[in-house]
């Protein structure tokens, strides 16, 4: 099996936080499995293809994560493929700004499968491969959303708020079976595509003086909870840029 230290799984493996965080583990030794809805699976084979040019292991895959089947499916291949879980990340965003007049039951159903159902399926199947192991990490990348709705967020901060419920339930749960189950609330702009197209001209200089979330500094803070020892295991971590306010 490839990955001789075991399998790490992202779901929501796109071109910011989540390739951060696929590059982190892979330095880990870990094989890393990316994941994005099929239609961006070009993307996720670029990469993948990065990550092995790098001398890391890494393999895309298409899948919808709001499946149960796919996702059934896709953990079997990996433990059959790739080799046992040992990292499982939800890192799905489903951030859309809606006036609350203006979110309509479609918008409102679609930001929580996406951003809550699909993180209750990705635990439930991370933690029926984990526990008869007794050892796993499974980690929620959350937001500020998950503890405070804004204007115009209704339904992302509902989804979010309701993906951090599932986080503690499951870490309660499964903590005493051996599975570390931390759930990461990133307060704050993150450096990508998103926040350059909204912030044009502005990303370089916030960089510069570390007013922004970085990437790759996430993803090590992602690494060092999977690496706490038992003894002291984190459930909430937040992260934000030294000049954000809280």
């Amino acid at each position: 099996m490839a990955g001789s230290r075991g399998a790490c799984l992202i779901i929501g493996a796109g071109d910011g936080l989540g390739g951060a965080i696929a590059r982190a583990f892979a330095a880990e030794g870990l094989a890393v499995c990316l994941t994005r809805r099929p239609r961006n699976l070009d993307q996720l084979e670029a990469l993948a293809a990065e990550i092995t040019a790098g001398g890391g292991t890494a393999h895309a895959f298409g899948v919808d994560a709001r499946s149960e089947d796919e996702m059934i499916a896709l953990v079997d291949r990996i433990e059959r493929e790739v080799g046992p879980l040992e990292v499982v990340v939800f890192n799905i965003g489903a951030n859309v700004r809606f006036p609350i007049r203006e979110t309509t039951t479609r918008v409102f159903t679609k930001v929580w499968e996406m951003a809550c159902f699909a993180g209750f399926l990705t635990g439930r199947e991370a933690a029926r491969v984990m526990v008869p192991r007794g050892r796993g990490t499974i980690l929620f990348t959350g937001a500020t959303a998950s503890v405070r709705g804004r204007d115009g967020f209704a339904a992302f901060a509902a989804a979010k708020a309701g993906l951090r419920a599932v986080a503690q339930a499951m870490a309660r749960e499964l903590g005493p079976q051996g599975v570390h189950v931390a759930h990461v609330v990133v307060d704050g702009a993150i450096d990508g595509v998103f926040t350059r197209e909204r912030l044009p001209g502005a990303v370089e200089g916030l960089l510069a003086r570390d007013e922004i979330l970085k990437p790759a500094d996430i993803a090590t803070s992602f690494v060092a909870l999977h690496r706490q020892a038992k003894s002291a295991w984190t459930h909430e971590m937040d992260l934000r840029p030294w000049t954000e306010t809280w």
